[in-house]
């Protein structure tokens, strides 16, 4: 048994069965809202259970879905039987036209790439151009690193290609004394080197 079965009194009808009566006592070309169907059963039926407005949108609904009622313009009407049925949403599908009878289709095509056939032999895109595809390899390092014989890298402009390389100062090999001279008392110091 439904709730709404279990809270009505026992002389009430049906929630649909009242919603279907209001809708045809009201009798309006433009269907009936929802307020003036719930006064009119509030009118007819006076005792009424208490959640009877949240019973009445419930069923409303569902009959609206159902396809019982049509939902027009803020107002409910009857389904006219003989209207077509609700088209969905989105564009329609396109009529399919009948092939003339001896016609036999082929299967459609599969999207994405075709695969490749393993048996089918190597050729090249660019047949003579006597160049390998791809990245060239990279030259390998001359053995005395960068300050060896550097002509090897060097373009025809005189420059080396890149960043230049570092100059090495070669450390002091030799010593050379320090002399510090003071002739007198002063503060003055004379260096020589």
């Amino acid at each position: 048994m439904a709730t709404e079965e279990v809270n009505k009194p026992p002389s009430l009808p049906s929630y649909p069965q009242l919603i279907m009566n209001a809708i045809e006592a009201l009798n309006d070309k433009n269907g009936s809202n929802k307020t003036s169907i719930s006064k009119y059963i509030e009118s007819k039926y006076g005792d009424l259970p208490a959640g009877h407005t949240t019973l009445l949108s419930h069923h409303l609904n569902r009959m609206k879905q159902t396809g019982e009622l049509v939902f027009l313009k803020n107002n409910y009407m009857k389904a006219d039987p003989n209207a077509p049925p609700k088209r969905g949403r989105g564009r329609p599908p396109k009529p399919k036209v009948p092939l003339p009878p001896g016609v036999v289709l082929t299967p459609a095509r599969p999207r994405g790439r075709p695969p490749k056939d393993p048996n089918a032999p190597i050729t090249s895109s660019k047949p003579g151009t006597g160049k390998p595809r791809g990245r060239p390899r990279k030259m390998a390092r001359p053995e005395g690193g960068i300050t060896g014989n550097s002509t090897l890298i060097s373009t025809g402009s005189g420059r080396l290609r890149g960043r230049p390389p570092k100059v090495k100062t070669s450390p002091l090999t030799e010593f050379v004394p320090l002399v510090i001279e003071d002739d007198d008392d002063d503060d003055d110091v004379m260096i020589s080197v």
